[in-house]
């Protein structure tokens, strides 16, 4: 497997965690939040980690957003939206993740590189699954716990 293959496999990886998640919410739980001055509660929190792709790709590769939903801040999407639209975001980023990797002009990723790039996302959405698990427990939904193990075992699974 090459750089580029490697690249991909860990955002697709990313990006089954991020629906597995999904799918073992309830409705309930994808209402939830923590917050008390209005901040987003976990329909919110995964329809800004999409909108945070489109905004990444907006900057980089605009061309790559057309045809992309955006969602609007005060947004509640339901689980078949969400899972729709981040599956439409994925496949646009790792189209970027390929073009960057064959030079095309008009795609730009982060200075320090594509690999950089990648871990940027990752970090972003894993910053975000972290408070939605948070956020669920607290408020009485947590996770099935398959479902927590898998977001680590999933790493290393083919």
């Amino acid at each position: 497997m090459n750089a580029l293959d490697e690249i991909l496999e860990a955002w697709q990886t990313n990006h089954r965690i991020n629906v597995m998640l999904i799918d073992g919410i309830s409705d309930a739980g994808m209402k939830c939040t923590l917050s008390t001055r209005g901040g987003r509660n976990v329909s919110r929190q995964f329809a800004h980690v999409h909108t945070n792709r489109i905004w990444q790709l907006e900057r980089r590769a605009k061309r790559l957003t057309e045809g992309l939903h955006k969602f609007a801040t005060e947004d509640e999407p339901d689980h078949t939206e969400l899972v729709e639209h981040h599956e439409a975001s994925t496949a646009a980023i790792a189209n970027f993740f390929r073009l960057a990797a064959s030079g095309t002009k008009g795609v730009r990723t982060f200075k320090k590189g594509l690999i950089v790039h990648l871990c940027y996302f990752v970090a972003h959405e894993s910053h975000h699954r972290g408070n939605i698990l948070l956020t669920l427990k607290q408020s009485g939904h947590a996770i099935d716990k398959r479902i927590r193990d898998s977001i680590w075992g999933e790493w290393d699974r083919r």
